[in-house]
């Protein structure tokens, strides 16, 4: 049932197709019949996933890995200028095409949601994927994530439905015209994009006034930021709004999330009746997660008792939460929590689950910018923890900035009394981990850059 392919991704090739945002992109078009070629740094799982779909992945980036007959270059924001294969492009003539707007075209001609927001668009993106394959309605999506299930973060399905993650980091998220639009929150980040936050509503409200005549926004009624978005495009006369949330005026009013070790059962009161469901991960800000998906989907017309008890068979995400094992009586929890909202939500869901248990962190700050604005508060967070490791800052796709470094971090943390020691040395904190931890303890790996690799040598050292 999906649209065919436009010319410009006939032959496509992407640079960094091995990223969250671009391998997604990549593997619809794969599925649907395009000869997809890329490039990525290091080989991956997800390299060796697309290869299997019949894509061209190449390692390492040179001008000798673009064919001469590719119909377009897929880039993101994060490509640099002088990539040897950006500039190959230009001297060929292949027209370069942002990522957002491949994606936008392959939602064309399908009833969309997107999901956008500060934080939590990857896991309600997966409900909404899980939910709607449940059902039998074949969607296709574009998440953020792996999902536990499928193994994978995008898939072209048969239905009529395109579930897909609409990132606000770098304005991408505008070029959508979703049927309906998910805010989950609106905050201020993406500190080398935005420098307040009348630029992130202005963002918003542009992406929010892309949805199509008729359509519908499914926002919370709880968090501030999305509260003040609500009164500024509450004008729109061709937009419906559906508040959610544990407000009294909220039009999908969350009744009450009861914590069930590591997972919720959600009790809400839609169209004045009351409606339970389970959901697989812990804490209240993933059952939120999972009201929003429920709206949606009522929003497309789906009944609201076949979706609750579809969205009940989400079993995760990766890196959301994602038990990553157990030994000597010690669970090893994943963590992509990077900004300090996130840090609070998922520290203090494990904090309702290790009743009685002491909860050890593993934390590695994601970019310079992002510590240099709100280190403090990350370590105002990490005081929910019992203990913590800070590591040095992964720094992604920036530069080092004169004077920002974990200590920003450490030094609010021990402020706020929080027992926490930086470690420079990541290859000791398997060890550190595995010496500090008893039995009965949950260990939290905290991070957007590559702390989670440790997982699985923590649980080693633990089993020796």
């Amino acid at each position: 049932m999906a649209p065919g392919i436009p010319a410009a991704l006939e032959r496509p090739h992407f640079i960094g197709i091995g990223g969250a945002g671009m391998s997604g992109i990549a593997k619809i078009l794969a599925q649907r019949g395009a000869k997809v070629a890329g490039s990525d740094a290091r080989e991956s799982a997800t390299a060796d996933a697309l290869r299997a779909l019949g894509a061209t992945v190449h390692i390492g980036h040179a001008a000798a890995h673009l064919a001469d007959d590719a119909t377009s270059v897929v880039v993101s924001s994060a490509i640099r200028a002088d990539n040897p294969e950006l500039v190959r492009a230009a001297e060929l003539g292949i027209p370069v095409v942002h990522r957002s707007d491949a994606l936008a075209s392959l939602m064309g001609g399908l009833r969309s949601i997107a999901v956008a927001g500060t934080h939590g668009k990857t896991t309600t993106t997966s409900m909404l994927a899980v939910a709607l394959s449940e059902l039998a309605l074949d969607p296709s999506y574009a998440i953020g994530g792996d999902l536990e299930g499928p193994g994978t973060n995008a898939s072209h399905g048969e239905g009529d439905i395109f579930v897909a993650e609409a990132d606000e980091s770098d304005r991408s998220f505008q070029k959508y015209d979703p049927q309906v639009a998910i805010v989950l929150n609106v905050e201020l980040d993406h500190h080398a994009n935005y420098a307040s936050m009348d630029e992130i509503y202005e963002s918003f409200e542009t992406f929010v006034g892309k949805v199509v005549p008729g359509g519908t926004l499914v926002i919370a009624a709880d968090q501030p930021g999305a509260a003040e978005l609500t009164r500024r495009v509450r004008e729109l006369s061709s937009l419906t709004v559906v508040t959610y949330g544990e407000s009294e005026g909220a039009d999908v009013r969350v009744h009450k999330v009861t914590p069930r070790g590591l997972t919720s059962e959600v009790t809400v009161v839609l169209n004045g009746r009351y409606l339970t469901f389970t959901v697989s991960v812990p804490g209240r800000h993933y059952a939120h997660n999972a009201v929003a998906a429920l709206a949606a989907g009522v929003a497309l017309g789906i009944p609201a008792h076949n979706l609750a008890s579809a969205i009940g068979k989400y079993t995760g995400v990766k890196r959301r939460l994602q038990l990553k094992g157990e030994a000597a009586g010690v669970q090893v929890i994943d963590s992509y929590a990077h900004h300090p909202t996130e840090m609070t939500a998922d520290l203090e869901a494990m904090r309702g689950a290790a009743t009685g248990s002491r909860l050890l962190v593993v934390f590695q700050p994601h970019l310079f910018s992002r510590t240099q604005e709100l280190g403090t508060e990350m370590g105002q967070a990490l005081a929910l923890a019992d203990a913590s490791l800070v590591l040095d800052i992964y720094p992604a796709r920036e530069d080092p900035v004169p004077g920002v470094t974990s200590a920003l971090i450490t030094d609010a943390a021990k402020a706020a009394g929080a027992d926490v020691t930086a470690v420079h040395d990541k290859a000791a904190v398997p060890a550190a981990v595995a010496g500090m931890a008893k039995p009965g303890d949950l260990v939290l790996t905290m991070g957007a850059g590559d702390v989670t690799d440790l997982g699985p040598q923590i649980l080693d050292h633990l089993s020796s």
